[in-house]
């Protein structure tokens, strides 16, 4: 104990109290307790604990953090039993729904894949109307893995594929790359350069973490025919008169 957590002389005396019970006293103040919990805690009376422990002026930051966890533990215990039934309710349903998926027939995939790419790839804009390369980036991996299944079924080779990884400078680049190297079956060796961006300390990110890593760019080489194609598809399922006639 320090001299700034000696107790005044008129506290010294236990009052029957085993010495060891004061001292734990002292420990939970310092951590944040209140007197109320203390009292509890060692089976001492309100005033016995603020008795004790009045000379220790509680910490604000520690107040807060314990009323947190307080309140988390008191949410994981109402809540429990909940998020157990949830979670297995989400595990069934996804299994079922995967199941239910089946393999994809070779129209069904390109009709997928097409509409996947015109959410999610670079398309032609007014300023720049012949911009036909296929590129698609993503940060999901089931999206980036849906679409190199569509490159399949269009009969892309790997050889007219390349990949770049864009992240955050702060990251863990290296690890990134072959994470994203391992997913597509490619050597981290044949990536392009990693597009790096800038951090900006005061945007408050939420992509932070060992679970970060960036996104992924597919480029077909060549492509132009490519993207012709995915403009067609996309213009026969939403054709508006072919729709009304049906």
């Amino acid at each position: 104990m320090t001299d700034d957590d000696a107790a005044p002389a008129e506290v010294r005396p236990y009052r029957g109290w085993k010495p060891e019970l004061y001292e734990q006293a002292l420990v939970l103040r310092r951590d944040g307790c209140p007197v109320g919990e203390i009292a509890e805690r060692l089976g001492v009376s309100k005033s016995t604990a603020y008795l004790w422990t009045r000379h220790l002026p509680l910490d604000p930051d520690l107040v807060r953090q314990r009323r947190r966890e307080r309140s988390r533990a008191r949410a994981d215990a109402q809540w429990s039993a909940h998020r157990l039934a949830r979670d297995a309710a989400h595990a069934a349903t996804v299994d079922a729904a995967a199941r239910w998926v089946g393999r994809l027939r070779y129209r069904e995939l390109v009709l997928i894949g097409a509409a996947l790419y015109w959410c999610e790839g670079a398309k032609a804009k007014p300023w720049r109307p012949h911009d036909w390369r296929v590129k698609f980036i993503n940060s999901d991996p089931l999206l980036v893995t849906l679409f190199l299944h569509f490159l399949d079924a269009f009969g892309v080779p790997q050889s007219d594929r390349r990949f770049r990884v864009s992240i955050h400078e702060t990251a863990d680049v290296a690890e990134a790359v072959r994470w994203w190297a391992d997913r597509v079956g490619v050597p981290p060796e044949e990536f392009q350069a990693t597009s790096l961006k800038k951090h900006r300390p005061v945007t408050m990110r939420k992509n932070l973490g060992e679970g970060y890593r960036g996104c992924l760019t597919v480029y077909v080489l060549g492509s132009t025919r490519i993207y012709w194609r995915i403009e067609g598809i996309m213009k026969g399922m939403t054709d508006e008169d072919r729709q009304r006639d049906r």
